[in-house]
């Protein structure tokens, strides 16, 4: 007797997709959104077709007109020969001066906050809550509140007007907001690690480095983020201490639109504002879905 053994092969079943469909309330919010976009899109788009026309084209009053032909001469003026005042070196000026600005005070300020958010959430620090207390205030007291106070120190101790000093500015008021974000990040860290990391080691900084800081890749971003764009869009602190020769973007962006010699040319106007506008528009560009990421993942919950 023979066997006829049979391969049983069964073809996967295609389970047919269900469709959308298309109710009166998503067509009602998606319109929403549509508007909203236009609305905060239109005068991003005003500024960066105003700044590749000529000013005879921008006489004809027509601001949302397409350019009748593409002209670079406002975007090579705003960043080479733009006045500031009496200085007509261009935007580029403080567009180097910024990033001596930003780059030391954020990686000064995130460093300190990861250290000490880490030492208040995890090891007892005597009179951390006192500490902790006074950071929740130094966080939310409005800066221009002691501003003056802040002028008499650094002029006596001779930074007052120095790139170092608007440096040790920009540090001393992130520090209380992104250490509580990094304090209320490490407290969310398994119990169980750290007590682990204690009984094998229990150094301070080898924990820190070898164990928190690569847990800690979306505090960093959003932190990074945060401080980057508060401190590249800062006019006061730059206006008050930078002193002359040290002036960020923004304060010379209003030096430039608001001097005025000859005719105004509006479209020079716009391009430096937008070149002052470029880098917090590529950070959020390209950082823009690691920013959510690390809020969604318990960055800045507490």
């Amino acid at each position: 007797m023979s066997t006829i053994s049979l391969a049983s092969s069964e073809a996967p079943i295609a389970v047919p997709r269900k469709k959308k469909k298309i109710t009166t309330q998503k067509v009602v919010v998606y319109i929403f959104l549509f508007l909203c976009s236009i609305y905060f899109l239109l005068p991003l788009y005003i500024m960066v077709i105003t700044s590749f026309k000529e000013m005879e084209e921008i006489r004809l009053g027509n601001i949302l007109a397409w350019p009748q032909e593409f002209s670079f001469y406002a975007w090579d003026k705003a960043w080479n020969s733009s006045c500031s005042g009496t200085s007509c070196q261009g935007i580029k000026v403080g567009f180097i001066n910024s990033l001596k600005i930003v780059i030391p005070s954020t990686i000064i300020s995130v460093v300190l906050a990861a250290i000490s958010g880490y030492a208040l959430a995890l090891w007892k620090v005597r009179w951390g809550n006192l500490i902790l207390s006074a950071l929740m205030l130094g966080a939310f007291v409005p800066y221009q509140v002691i501003l003056y106070p802040l002028v008499k120190l650094m002029a006596l101790t001779g930074l007052y007007g120095t790139l170092p000093g608007v440096v040790l500015i920009h540090v001393m008021f992130g520090l209380p907001i992104h250490t509580l974000i990094f304090r209320n990040y490490y407290a969310a860290l398994p119990s169980d690690l750290i007590k682990a990391a204690l009984i094998d080691s229990g150094d301070f900084f080898k924990i820190f480095f070898h164990i928190i800081l690569p847990l800690s890749s979306s505090i960093l971003i959003v932190s990074t983020i945060l401080q980057v764009t508060a401190i590249w869009n800062d006019y006061l602190i730059g206006l008050t201490f930078a002193g002359i020769d040290n002036l960020p973007m923004t304060v010379m962006l209003n030096n430039i639109v608001n001097s005025t010699f000859g005719v105004k040319e509006y479209n020079v106007d716009m391009a430096v504002t937008m070149i002052t506008a470029l880098l917090p528009l590529v950070v959020y560009l390209f950082a823009g879905k690691f920013f959510i990421r690390g809020i969604t993942s318990g960055a800045v919950k507490g």
